[in-house]
């Protein structure tokens, strides 16, 4: 009999790999496809007078607007603004104002200030700066795509039939399984990490890690105790829950009362001592692959 405290004792406080803190070959190319643009703004730098040279660079080369937001550390398109003088929405793939306006916008962003005071002395490596502090937001999905990418390593280990990412109505057309307890009558359509299919049974599995605490926690923890308790008496199915992170510290009231209920609740401790082998070994032998 496992004890909660024993288990949740051995969860991990990260499970980053070496290139989960910068993903740098996302970083060069978010610069390269600007290079040309950005070498172009690079004359700016140093500048006496940088509104008439900007202005005569988008004229000839208008294509270099579309830079601009990474300057400022935006992903979209199109940045809004708003003071004294008026509310503006500016379009830097197409220009919705005329050329004064847009000068407003590099005046009083900074950027005038940034490339003539040589501030910065290369767009390009600026720009790179810039790609690797966005890239470091991306860390929280990096986190959870860590987690989906370690319990798949373990379940391949079991030489079993599985899929990635399948919904409830494809499980149920598939295998003629009734999941209408969990779909809310086919109103939910939840989809799993993983599906793993034996010769008798249907494992469906979730998988998460929190490395840090939050109201998200217990919502989670709440969310699989309903679904283990309504999915209990389906036949040849079975719900597993896969998580880990010392951010359950926080909730782990929520998340041992799930522990109590579902036998399937498991950490990265429990795979490496081959818990889904045990869970899966009676039944290996796959059954039809769905078309």
């Amino acid at each position: 009999m496992r004890k909660f405290t024993e288990w949740l004792s051995t969860f991990k406080p990260n499970i980053a790999s070496y290139d989960f803190y910068v993903d740098f070959n996302k970083v060069y190319q978010g610069v390269q496809k600007y290079r040309i643009e950005l070498n172009i703004l690079n004359s700016l730098i140093g500048s006496k007078n940088i509104e008439e040279d900007f202005e005569k660079i988008i004229k000839k080369y208008p294509e270099t607007l579309k830079c601009i937001p990474l300057l400022l550390a935006v992903r979209q398109s199109e940045i809004y603004a708003i003071d004294k003088d008026g509310e503006f929405l500016y379009n830097f793939n197409k220009m919705n104002y005329d050329i004064k306006q847009y000068k407003v916008f590099m005046r009083k962003t900074g950027l005038f200030n940034l490339l003539a005071n040589h501030i910065i002395n290369n767009l390009i490596d600026y720009a790179l700066g810039v790609e690797t502090g966005l890239d470091t937001n991306a860390r929280k999905n990096r986190g959870g795509q860590a987690m989906e990418n370690l319990v798949e390593s373990f379940i391949k280990e079991t030489e079993v039939e599985y899929y990635k990412e399948m919904r409830i109505s494809e499980i149920e057309k598939i295998w003629g399984i009734d999941l209408s307890p969990i779909s809310n009558q086919g109103k939910n359509e939840k989809k799993f990490d993983f599906v793993v299919k034996t010769e008798s049974k249907v494992f469906a599995i979730e998988t998460n890690f929190y490395r840090s605490g939050g109201s998200k926690l217990n919502e989670t923890a709440r969310s699989y105790k309903m679904l283990a308790l309504e999915s209990k008496n389906i036949d040849s199915f079975t719900f597993v829950w896969i998580t880990d992170g010392i951010g359950w510290n926080s909730a782990r009231k929520n998340l041992e009362e799930t522990f109590d209920i579902l036998n399937e609740l498991y950490n990265i401790n429990d795979l490496k001592n081959g818990v889904l082998n045990q869970l899966f070994k009676k039944n290996k032998e796959n059954s039809t692959p769905p078309h």
